[in-house]
């Protein structure tokens, strides 16, 4: 469960998941952001969250989702293996040896009634486990967060009771923006 600042963060992009352009909307995001061209052996994709929670299974579904699509960069967090409070140390130490120049950071957020189902992406970092009151470092360069449910109140109890129904339509189209995203990169590059 990520928090991006204490103060009100400043995204670059927000969408709903359901509206139609939502996935073009995420890649054009991930594109305007980057600092140089993707090359596929420079980028992560940490997907930070946990299978044992419906809430914060966001970034594992959105994980095993890209690994399905047999990606050419490296992906860490899963539904198999998920990074989370208790591993993502040990998980960044490991990310160190692969030297990424550039990580996008996903995770799954609680927020206002209205913002439910939005997706979030900026520049910076995230702070994974903000939101349930954990301390951890801040990761990636990029952040996308999705909002699966209200916050506020009994975070723990609230990310419980989130409808596993809109966590794996966000995951779906995060997923799709970011494959999209790399898509249009190597068609820009002239890899085809």
């Amino acid at each position: 469960m990520a928090k991006i600042k204490t103060s009100a963060p400043q995204h670059y992009a927000r969408i709903k998941y359901n509206r139609p352009n939502a996935p073009a909307v995420i890649s054009q995001a991930l594109l305007d952001l980057r600092s140089a061209p993707i090359v596929p052996e420079d980028l992560l994709v940490l997907c930070i969250g946990t299978d044992r929670s419906t809430g914060d299974s966001l970034g594992p579904l959105i994980g095993t989702n890209l690994l399905k699509r047999t990606p050419p960069f490296l992906v860490f967090g899963s539904l198999d293996q998920p990074v989370h409070a208790a591993n993502l140390p040990e998980t960044l130490e490991k990310i160190k040896l692969k030297s990424p120049k550039w990580t996008v950071a996903i995770d799954a957020s609680l927020g206002n009634v209205d913002g439910v189902g939005n997706v979030n992406i900026g520049q910076g970092p995230l702070k994974p486990g903000a939101g349930v009151n954990k301390t951890l470092p801040r990761v990636g360069d990029v952040y996308i967060t999705g909002i699966v449910n209200v916050g506020g109140f009994m975070e723990y109890f609230v990310l419980q009771n989130t409808r596993l129904s809109l966590v794996v339509k966000m995951a779906d189209v995060i997923c799709t923006g970011i494959m999209e995203a790399f898509a249009t990169e190597k068609k820009m590059a002239g890899y085809y």
